[in-house]
């Protein structure tokens, strides 16, 4: 099969490679799409070392089954891997399983034209979903299970507070997106991608700002998502919530740079750090991506798979508008 395979930092290769052998308990999908992570792009960097080159990346993916019962279906895959025996995986927490596992970090991933992939891992689309829109479901499951904590979190209904959104990549902009969704109606998003801010004021969500011309209001916001995670974004995150207020961190662009930890205590703020998805979340995510329930999903570049190096090369250099390529 031909795939797209990381084979050295900066370096993506569209080649040949063995077909995939299925497992126990595995099915054989034909990839028809995926979308590029930002975990994909720290691995192109050389900054992720679980992503060990040669490695076929990618994890946001759809297709079409080709073996075992299931052949002929069309399908998204959950591409977090769980041992579904502890106890955070009887809890209904399986994103925390100490054994989790990621397609595209340890095992070959699905920038290739097929993956052998765990059946109890598949999700069904719904009658009628696009498969291409089905690729979303990864980076926009992961945004909507950060809404679901914070509302736990916050003090006030999600409908009467206002929101900061830092960074309108796709997992930011599902942000924002999952937030309008459930009654949030004052959203400000910040990015410093002005192709990017386009493309988030075209989404017609909120206030679309440069936070390098324009800071956010400082103590004016009662939740901060913070969907970039570096120590600059964590500081306006910190800056910008209000007392009492939660910050998620969904970002992970470093690990670098203080914390106020003093306006965090004084101000009884509540940070939360949020890592993917439960298996509810992403299965009740397929079905609002279907409905429209998260918008118009025309915001997204896609290629073909023999222009990956390329795709790669414009997210570096940030000449990509879209917060996704496919």
């Amino acid at each position: 099969m031909k795939a797209l395979v990381y084979t050295d930092i900066q370096q993506v290769e569209y080649k040949e490679q063995p077909d995939p052998i299925c497992r126990k308990g595995e099915v054989l999908v034909n990839i028809e799409a995926a979308g590029i992570c930002g975990s994909d792009m720290h691995a192109f960097l050389g900054h992720d070392p679980r992503r060990v080159p040669p490695l076929i990346l990618g994890h946001e993916a759809s297709g079409t089954v080709a073996s075992g019962p299931l052949a002929g279906r069309k399908v998204v895959l959950n591409p977090l891997i769980t041992c579904g025996q502890c106890d955070h995986c009887l809890d209904g927490r399986a994103n925390l399983c100490a054994q989790r596992d990621l397609i595209g970090m340890y095992r070959p991933g699905a920038f290739a034209e097929q993956i052998a992939f765990p059946e109890r891992n598949i999700v069904e689309l719904p009658q009628g979903m696009n498969i291409i829109d089905a690729a979303l479901a990864e980076p926009a499951a992961t945004a909507v299970h950060a809404v679901n904590l914070a509302d736990r979190a916050l003090h006030r209904p999600l409908s009467d507070i206002r929101a900061l959104v830092i960074g309108a990549g796709s997992v930011g902009l599902f942000s924002a997106l999952a937030l309008k969704e459930r009654g949030v109606i004052d959203i400000v998003i910040v990015e410093t991608n002005p192709l990017r801010r386009k493309t988030a004021t075209t989404a017609d969500i909120g206030t679309v700002l440069d936070p390098q011309s324009v800071a956010p209001e400082e103590a004016g916001f009662e939740l901060v998502i913070d969907a970039v995670g570096g120590s600059q974004s964590r500081q306006t995150a910190i800056k910008a919530v209000r007392p009492g207020g939660v910050v998620m961190h969904i970002g992970l662009l470093d690990n670098d740079g203080a914390v106020d930890m003093r306006k965090l205590t004084l101000q009884e703020v509540t940070v939360i750090g949020t890592y993917t998805y439960t298996p509810v979340d992403f299965r009740t995510t397929v079905k609002k991506l279907h409905s429209g329930a998260l918008g118009r999903l025309d915001w997204f570049d896609q290629r073909s798979l023999t222009e990956g190096t390329r795709a790669f090369s414009d997210l570096l250099e940030g000449r990509c508008a879209a917060p996704k390529i496919i």
